[in-house]
């Protein structure tokens, strides 16, 4: 048997429960994982929440790092007893052991722990595709990072640098805007209430390029006002709730702007996207250039506990369940 955090009915985390359930076997194209490590995502509290639909019951998580257990058929690109990590796919991730695709499994190299795999792999592919597919971050760029603390933030802000650009990072404190200059960002901006005028101080009046948001509704007024004529706003997620309709005209008044809203689904979609995503991650975190920083870590049965750190905004970089 194994054990998972299954939800039977939208809500808090007081839904989350820690129950037994039986373990699965691989099928083919499958491996059995045994997990070291799940991460923890701000998408796992969507799926919780019920603001994205799944079938019920369901155990939720992305996800994780382990070893293999046992593979079926078909499956050439790993073996039994291979460290592993992996994000997308199939929710399933907050379980001691899990069946997954094989082919979104990457092997993890020497250097590279549990913890780490299981930190990086779906914050460092959404910001590997953020900055090198969705808008081709190049030297000299200035870009603005919204919730630049958190574990996409942190490692959006250390890889644009290492790429050569000029990161402005949006944070709620002044303890967190010291964490993200430690780690790559050139500016600190506390609070979104004065941005556009303070991103036009730091930019002597030229703004951004690209605005990369994740909080949503109560930034994306505010982003809009902080891009320059032709720019980009990468709305790619929605922690305060979504945006609300808008006016398309609005696009071509503040400047003939850009908009769109990535997911991990499709721009990782394809077994190559993962590898290639992959193995680019690996080389910043190995070089040293992305430091993936894992700042809590809970006993995956207290689920609970970290959902509610997470979404009270107590948490900075990444949240790893350990099993």
């Amino acid at each position: 048997m194994t054990k998972a955090i299954r939800i039977h009915a939208h809500g808090g985390p007081e839904v989350l429960k820690w129950e037994q359930v039986p373990t699965p076997q691989p099928g083919a194209a499958e491996a059995l994982i045994r997990h070291e490590a799940v991460g923890v995502n701000y998408i796992d509290i969507y799926f919780r929440a019920g603001l994205y639909k799944t079938a019920l019951p369901v155990t939720l998580g992305l996800e994780g790092a382990g070893v293999v257990l046992a593979v079926g058929e078909n499956v050439k690109n790993v073996a039994p007893g291979d460290r592993v990590a992996y994000a997308g796919g199939s929710l399933g991730a907050y379980a001691t052991e899990r069946v997954i695709n094989s082919d979104r499994l990457v092997k993890l190299p020497v250097g590279v722990d549990f913890i780490t795999g299981a930190a990086m792999m779906l914050r460092g592919l959404t910001a590997y595709f953020l900055l090198h597919r969705t808008f081709k971050v190049q030297p000299g760029h200035r870009i603005l990072v919204h919730a630049a603390a958190g574990g996409v933030g942190l490692i959006l802000c250390q890889w644009a640098k290492h790429l050569g650009a000029e990161v402005i990072g949006v944070v709620s404190s002044e303890a967190k805007a010291e964490l993200i200059k430690a780690n790559g960002a050139a500016h600190a901006i506390v609070g979104y209430e004065n941005l556009p005028a303070e991103v036009k101080q730091i930019t002597g009046g030229a703004m951004v390029p690209v605005v990369y948001d994740s909080i949503g509704k109560d930034t994306f007024n505010a982003s809009l006002d902080c891009l320059a004529p032709l720019g980009l706003m990468v709305c790619y997620g929605n922690t305060s709730g979504p945006v609300p309709p808008l006016d398309i005209s609005t696009l071509v008044t503040k400047g003939s702007l850009f908009l769109t809203r990535p997911s991990f689904a499709t721009y990782m979609a394809a077994p190559q996207d993962i590898a290639t995503g992959a193995a680019a991650l690996l080389d910043v975190v190995l070089s040293g250039a992305v430091k993936i920083n894992v700042n809590q870590t809970f006993p995956l049965e207290q689920a609970a506990v970290a959902h509610a750190a997470l979404e009270s905004r107590q948490t900075t970089g990444s949240i790893v369940l350990l099993p």
